[in-house]
């Protein structure tokens, strides 16, 4: 199996953290964690993975920390389902995915490496794998997070009034 480096974020492996969780730290506006923030209401925040599996990989987590979606309360799951669905949709107009991923890692062993229940919705593209997937067992990431933070913002809010 080959591994492909990601050396920013071995900086960030390696770097000093912030204190406390990030996902809590990006609910309270804090200016030590990098914000990716496309979308917030009263229950939910939508933000672009720092460290994407593909272009347009989003994470959706509730304001409040929690590690087990079992813990969502009825509200919670009710908005869930709802944001979920628009996410899909502004997804479909931004990045054009042939399909989706969207799941949880819950726990250290299942590679939940932030301690906060968080979604992930990962656009999927037909032929994504490339040369260098096949040859170098690497990825190639064809956008920057802050410019798929900025475009899908922008969709979010195209929509808002319906959320």
């Amino acid at each position: 199996m080959k591994y492909f480096f990601n050396f920013s974020k071995l900086a960030y492996v390696k770097g000093k953290k912030p204190r406390g969780c990030i996902l809590c730290l990006i609910a309270a506006g804090s200016s030590s964690v990098e914000d990716l923030t496309v979308f917030e209401d009263e229950l939910f925040i939508v933000c672009v993975n720092l460290y994407p599996y593909n272009p347009g990989h989003l994470m959706v987590f509730p304001r409040r920390h929690i590690l087990d979606i079992r813990q969502y309360t009825d509200a919670e799951q009710t908005r869930l389902a709802l944001l979920t669905r628009h996410t899909l949709d502004v997804l479909d107009r931004t990045h054009s995915p042939a399909g989706y991923n969207v799941g949880y890692n819950m726990g250290p062993v299942a590679g939940a490496s932030i301690r906060h229940v968080h979604c992930h919705v990962i656009p999927r593209y037909r032929n994504e794998t490339g040369i260098s997937d096949v040859i170098a067992g690497r990825r190639v990431l064809v956008e920057n997070p802050l410019e798929t933070r900025d475009h899908i913002r922008t969709a979010f809010a195209a929509i808002t009034p319906s959320l």
